[in-house]
């Protein structure tokens, strides 16, 4: 078994955290190498899906932690039946698909860590990072990542960011170069908790998806 690695508690601008306490980013890296998925986490993938029917996926938003992402998405200008939480998103692709499709090794770990916490999980390369993560609004003429295609970012959009810029949207798109691919060997995990979601079902959703990638 692989040692656990260290979780961090990322930087907060000072705005955001007066604004709303609680609100916290945790990230995490470690070696691993992406894969396929093995017939065990595809196994526990159809588990889940037989666990959470119609019933389940109808009463998700009223269940304490999706509901706290939904009103912090509603601060933040995101409407959330529009723009889904990553748990109703997932939620809602396994009622039309009729159950969680198995994709990748590190993609079905996130999926089984976000509908068994309700907290959401996001992967990067770590190899590409330039020191930690933190949380802030973007500045001006800053641009999503460091590739020549990398988009703009309106100045004072919430994003997660390492010491050279933007590496993803909150709750959005990642930089155009920085996410997983099966060239990488060192990930990066992080996760935002919203205030009103305990930081220990962050730990439990980050542990999930190291155990399922990084474990024996």
């Amino acid at each position: 078994m692989a040692a656990e690695p260290a979780l961090h508690d990322a930087p907060v601008a000072a705005g955001l955290a007066a604004e709303w306490p609680g609100l916290r980013l945790t990230w995490t890296r470690f070696a691993a190498v992406p894969g396929p998925s093995p017939p065990e986490l595809r196994e526990r993938l159809r588990a889940l899906s037989d666990r959470f029917g119609g019933a389940q996926a109808i009463a998700l938003r009223r269940q304490s932690i999706p509901h706290a992402y939904r009103v912090f998405f509603r601060h933040i200008g995101l409407e959330p039946d529009e723009q889904r939480t990553p748990v109703e998103a997932l939620a809602l692709e396994r009622m039309k698909a009729g159950g969680f499709k198995s994709r990748s090794l590190l993609d079905d770990a996130i999926t089984i860590a976000v509908m068994e916490t309700s907290v959401p999980v996001w992967a990067l390369d770590a190899a590409r990072l330039q020191g930690g993560l933190e949380l802030r609004g973007a500045e001006r003429g800053e641009r999503l990542g460091r590739e020549p295609e990398a988009p703009g970012v309106p100045a004072g959009r919430l994003v997660v960011a390492d010491a050279a810029g933007p590496l993803a949207i909150l709750f959005g798109e990642l930089a155009p170069g920085h996410g997983v691919t099966p060239a990488s060997r060192e990930l990066a995990l992080f996760s935002v908790a919203v205030p009103g979601v305990p930081p220990i079902h962050v730990e439990e959703a980050l542990w999930t998806v190291w155990d399922s990638v990084a474990g024996p």
